[in-house]
């Protein structure tokens, strides 16, 4: 049975090929969760998630941007793209505590990325927390 950790994963896996230039990914979303066995509260988990950032994609990519040190938005990975929007996503809109959403981006990032990407995945999404806290 599907887990909210593997449902989070599928949704970096949609982001992904969205940001690979796969715009029809919106329209197999269902599908493409089915084949990795996301159903019932997971799938539904999962679309929540990626259709919320889908939704507020603007105003995610402009808070990573803003908490990116000496880094370009475009030179990064897709992989740490897609886990920096979910993230994010969680973060800025969700109501699960950040330091969980911080740890769960990190976790997935370790099966997804380089052997650098959680350190960096987990300052980028720190210093966005801090944000939205200060705020």
């Amino acid at each position: 049975m599907a887990t909210r950790h593997h449902a989070r994963m599928a949704v970096v896996s949609l982001l992904y090929a969205f940001d690979l230039g796969n715009g029809n990914t919106s329209e197999h979303t269902t599908e493409i969760l089915e084949e990795k066995k996301i159903r019932n509260k997971q799938r539904d988990f999962a679309l929540d998630l990626y259709e919320g950032v889908m939704s507020h994609l603007e105003e995610i990519d402009k808070a990573i941007i803003e908490h990116l040190k000496d880094w370009d938005f475009e030179r990064l990975g897709a992989i740490e793209r897609a886990t920096l929007r979910l993230a994010a996503y969680e973060i800025l809109f969700g109501d699960l505590d950040s330091a969980v959403v911080i740890n769960e981006a990190v976790e997935v990032t370790k099966a997804f990325g380089t052997e650098q990407s959680p350190k960096f995945i987990n300052g980028v999404l720190d210093a966005i927390a801090k944000d939205k806290n200060q705020k």
